[in-house]
């Protein structure tokens, strides 16, 4: 494969301004005219700028895009009312009969960047609705991006950057959103900037799935956890999670069993019963860990929207993440809430929680590990495991297996209250195992149907997923 040539911001700035089919407009709030600028600088700018604005004063604002029910200017909302309000003027303004062949564009950004103090770094909202052909229907890009450079300055020129590279994109790529994912990190070191959300919408990309999109995301180093809900859009971690409570299960889902179905159930009643837990504010995740979707070597595609098909069917919500580390996990969540948090877990995964393997990368160890976790208002609640040796036996928290060192630490824990057992479970399903039912799919085997949630079996055999060809026929 040819290396793609990645030109500097100059240089694309100026491809669009060159191209005579091309022609839009430019609001930018918060962060300066920096994206338009790139284009002014550039040269040859009159042939693609109609108009360019920025309603700093909230009161200018508001009369132009409306008030947002929670007073808020950088929210997704207003970034679609800028897109929606510019695009409209667009076509109310310029006669189509004038320009036949221009392909229209409306790009926008609502930014806020770090405060004096430094306490706050800044993130922002960007977008462009745009045309890949005079009569065709516009497609939108939507993206939300967290600053993390220390000077306003910096972060004005990176935001400049990102949507230049973010218009260039949609014009020159988007026919392959993958190229078009890489190239929005031209000219821009990784560590300036995060890219934890992104939407595709519109005619050209009705093939797209923006559940694999936010996976490139973290496959490509540009966020560390990204969020979809059951209709498939990706969600923005900061929205979803603020102020609430946060319930995560942690698992391949390949397939969803009963099992999992339970966990969460039980999991959730034990949780929202907590004095100090509100269930009308807790998010319930199910997580999926990067190393988990790469334990096969290679990362598969169509494997991953297996699993995403099937949650999302199930109207869950989905955390995709590169936090290995549990205690990464807990930091992710106290980004947002300091509110009490649950993680759901087997016997084995807490047996997994106490491996020093996970740990050796930290100066103070597993105790630096666990003091990161349990600092926060966290809860693990166990779910029961069968040993396969004896079946009578059923495996709680005090038969994790632990080095004798760390037995110490768990029996602290447990003596707290803050490793739990869960008590009310379905003893009829818990020798029912994902990887077992899994190679019953694809063995065309029968009986794995009645291991699934109801409806489930159906998702599998009618869209085929999981290698499921049908079940072998008697003879």
């Amino acid at each position: 494969m040819t290396p793609r040539t990645i030109h500097t911001t100059a240089q694309k700035a100026l491809k669009i301004n060159l191209n005579s089919d091309i022609y839009g407009t430019f609001a930018e709030i918060g962060a300066g005219q920096e994206t338009v600028r790139e284009f002014f600088r550039a040269g040859a700018a009159s042939g693609t700028i109609a108009k360019a604005m920025s309603a700093y004063d909230k009161a200018f604002s508001d009369d132009i895009y409306g008030i947002e029910e929670d007073k808020r200017y950088v929210t997704q909302s207003r970034l679609q009312k800028m897109l929606r309000h510019e695009y409209g003027l667009i076509e109310k303004r310029l006669d189509r009969a004038k320009h036949p062949s221009k392909t229209y564009f409306a790009y926008a950004n609502t930014v806020a960047t770090i405060n004096f103090a430094k306490t706050f770094k800044g993130h922002g909202w960007m977008g462009i609705r745009f045309q890949t052909n005079p009569t065709r229907d516009t497609n939108d890009i939507i993206l939300h991006f967290r600053l993390h450079e220390n000077e306003a300055k910096h972060q004005q020129e990176t935001v400049g950057r990102l949507g230049t590279n973010l218009i260039y994109g949609a014009y020159k790529f988007y026919e392959d959103p993958k190229l078009f994912l890489e190239s929005l990190y031209d000219n821009i070191d990784k560590d300036a900037i995060e890219i934890d959300l992104i939407n595709f919408n519109g005619p050209d990309f009705t093939e797209v799935d923006n559940r694999l999109m936010s996976l490139q995301l973290i496959k490509n180093g540009y966020t560390d956890a990204v969020i979809f809900g059951p209709e498939g859009n990706n969600l923005l971690p900061a929205e979803l999670l603020y102020k609430k409570h946060v319930l995560a299960m942690r698992g391949s889902f390949r397939p969803v069993t009963k099992v999992n179905m339970d966990m969460i159930k039980c999991g959730y009643d034990m949780f929202t019963n907590d004095k100090k837990v509100d269930a009308d504010k807790t998010v319930v995740l199910w997580e999926i860990t990067l190393n988990n979707l790469l334990a096969d070597g290679e990362l598969d595609e169509q494997d991953f929207l297996d699993r995403a098909e099937i949650l999302c069917a199930l109207g869950q919500t989905v955390l995709i993440s590169n936090y290995q580390e549990y205690y990464k996990l807990v930091d992710y969540f106290g980004r947002f809430s300091k509110k009490r948090q649950g993680l759901v877990m087997g016997v084995n995964n807490l047996t997994e929680l106490f491996k020093d393997k996970y740990y050796r990368g930290l100066q103070g160890g597993i105790l630096e590990a666990f003091g990161r976790i349990f600092s926060k208002d966290l809860k693990i609640l166990v779910y029961p495991f069968i040993d396969h040796d004896n079946e009578e036996k059923i495996m709680r928290k005090e038969d994790a297996e632990v080095h004798p060192r760390f037995r110490p630490i768990i029996d602290y824990l447990i003596f707290h209250n803050r490793i739990l057992d869960i008590d009310d479970f379905d003893h009829d399903i818990t020798n029912i195992f994902s990887r077992e039912v899994l190679n019953q799919i694809r063995a065309g085997e029968e009986g794995w149907a009645d291991c699934l949630p109801e409806y489930v079996h159906h998702v599998i055999r009618d869209k085929k997923l999981f290698g499921y060809t049908g079940e072998a026929q008697e003879v």
